[in-house]
This record gives C-alpha cells, structure tokens and sequence, in this order.
C-alpha cells in the first residue's frame, strides 16, 4: 500500500481543445466519409451534407457533446438515411405545391 499515491497528487493534464473552424472540419471529413461508405455500399451521389442534415436534424435543442455527435455520424445506416432521405424528398415536393 505504501506504493500508491494519492490522486489529488496527480499532475494535471492539459487539454488542447479545437476552434470552431477546426471543430468543423472535422465534422465536415466525417460525414464525407460517411458518404464514401454509402457510396461503397452502392448508394451513389450520397453527400456529406446530406449525411450531416440527417444527422443534425435531431439535434434541435442544441449541440450534443462531441462524443454523441461523433457517434451519430459514424453509427449512421444506410436504411435509416435512406428513410430520411425518402421524407425530406415528401417534404419537398410538398412544399413546392
């Protein structure tokens, strides 16, 4: 017992954190890389911002904490985009009337 130090001891850690413009970015590449798996899977002309739409659309109370947001991104399939995807295209054309 005599080996473990307390906890309070610690050194503390320092945390880099993004900008915005970083944060961004870094959304942006992985909702395009989402839409390479789509593509891949042979769901062309899948965009990121049509992945990032799907995916931000429950976001209507605010941001999520990163984790979640990047989650949601990566955790995305194709048949819950394409369910998207097939309303977003109702709520079109419905509008247009």
């Amino acid at each position: 017992m005599a080996n473990l130090k307390p906890v309070s001891n610690r050194r503390q850690q320092s945390v880099e954190l993004l900008s915005e413009s970083d944060l961004m970015k870094c959304i942006e590449d992985l909702c395009n890389s989402k839409a390479a798996e789509f593509r891949y899977y042979g769901y062309e002309n899948v965009t990121g911002e049509q992945v990032w739409a799907c995916v931000s659309e429950s976001y209507r109370s605010g941001w999520p904490r990163l984790n979640r947001l990047v989650n949601d991104i990566l955790s995305l399939k194709a048949t819950r985009f394409m369910n998207w995807l097939m309303v977003s295209v109702y709520k079109n054309t419905g509008e247009e009337k």
